[in-house]
């Protein structure tokens, strides 16, 4: 990276200064310090605070006269630095006005310089420094937020994707979240999974619509929602309208909702209810092959959408030793490789998904199945048969008797 004072990448310096005689002195020992030690300037003047203000884009640096026709003292410096991000400011003051150049210090100017104590080495060392500081400042700025969006971003991991809360060692439960389109940060999709008091297994995964830190946050009080009132044995019937009654208190703007897939499975794992609320339905993955998804025929409306909505339960008889993955809707809405699907496809789609699941179990079947290979294989061959893929994926795979 160039240096202040290198001839390649002279310093954009903007002179404020109403007096001819004064600007032509600093004029002067500009071309001193250029001279001496190859100290280049691209020189610009303004006359008036209210002209300079006018002047700013591409200055690195301001020598500012705090005696202005439109401004005067700390006003003037005030007014120039604004907000943060703009260019380094060294002021000029009067010969003997040292107390105002310490206190033009304090209020954010780089230095101070006394008129007609001032030559070229000096004019040119304020300058050089002025920059550099300021440029050190912006890159710690830039690291402290830097490391404030990651903090961030583990305390919304931790309350989005918690662990799950399952302690049947007949029940294998695998998880994963990847970010769409290039981000790394976390959307408004999150997943959970509870074991009850008495063996009856609770998953739930959903996606509040949007992206964002707002979505995400919602996301969080959501999922956070579900497993309290799991925990305090909240009737399947209230669970739903509960959750959209909080989202609707939560949400950030009218028109945010979230769909939701919520699985409770019965302590001999045999029978299983599901409520959708706009939500794909899970796909189930018997011991003998034949991935395909539950016979849902509505799949009912997003919370958010309606007041005091109704949800509809699925009953769904499972087979000795099952799985059944639940996603969010981008692991199927990528936009697929031509060679993928069917022609004129536009998205992978749930055809594309039970494919990569049929050829996934038959890969496992050689190497005896494992949960975590298992939905590993599933992304994998998802993401090798998508070209982009915009939107976030939350996925959970559960196993059991396998």
């Amino acid at each position: 990276m160039d240096t202040v004072g290198e001839a390649s990448a002279p310093l954009s310096l903007l002179l404020v200064e109403d007096d001819d005689a004064d600007a032509m002195l600093v004029a002067e020992h500009l071309a001193d310090a250029e001279v001496a030690g190859g100290f280049r300037v691209m020189l610009h003047r303004a006359r008036t605070l209210t002209e300079a203000l006018g002047q700013l884009a591409g200055i690195e640096c301001v020598l500012l006269d705090l005696a202005l026709p439109d401004a005067h003292g700390l006003d003037a410096l005030q007014r120039m630095l604004g907000g943060y991000g703009g260019p380094a400011v060294v002021v000029l003051t009067g010969r003997h006005d040292h107390e105002l150049g310490t206190r033009a210090v304090a209020a954010g100017a780089q230095d101070y310089l006394l008129k007609n104590h001032v030559d070229g080495a000096s004019l040119s060392r304020a300058l050089r420094y002025a920059v550099e500081r300021v440029r050190g400042e912006r890159v710690r700025q830039q690291l402290w937020d830097a490391n404030a969006r990651a903090e961030e971003n583990v305390r919304l991991e931790r309350g989005l994707l918690p662990t799950p809360l399952v302690t049947d060692p007949d029940v294998a439960i695998a998880v994963r979240y990847e970010p769409g389109g290039g981000r790394r940060l976390l959307g408004g999709d999150f997943y959970d999974a509870v074991e009850g008091p008495d063996g009856t297994l609770h998953v739930v995964i959903g996606d509040v619509c949007g992206h964002g830190p707002d979505e995400a946050a919602l996301g969080v009080n959501l999922r956070i929602a579900w497993r309290t009132v799991v925990l305090a044995e909240t009737s399947d019937t209230q669970m739903l309208p509960t959750l959209g009654r909080l989202l609707v208190h939560e949400r950030a703007r009218t028109g945010i909702f979230a769909t939701l897939a919520v699985l409770t499975v019965d302590p001999d794992r045999r029978r299983a209810r599901l409520r959708l609320a706009g939500h794909p339905p899970p796909v189930l993955l018997p011991t003998g092959g034949g991935a395909s998804p539950l016979p849902v025929t509505r799949l009912g409306r997003p919370i958010g959408v309606v007041p005091d909505d109704r949800w509809e339960d699925l009953e769904i008889p499972l087979p000795e030793g099952w799985a059944m993955l639940l996603y969010t809707d981008g692991l199927v809405e990528g936009r697929p490789v031509p060679s993928a699907v069917s022609e004129g496809d536009d998205v992978l789609g749930t055809e594309g998904l039970l494919a990569v699941l049929e050829q996934c179990l038959g890969e496992e079947a050689d190497d005896g199945f494992s949960a975590e290979r298992m939905l590993d294989r599933v992304m994998t061959r998802v993401q090798e048969r998508t070209v982009e893929r915009t939107d976030d994926v939350a996925a959970v795979l559960v196993v059991s008797g396998r």
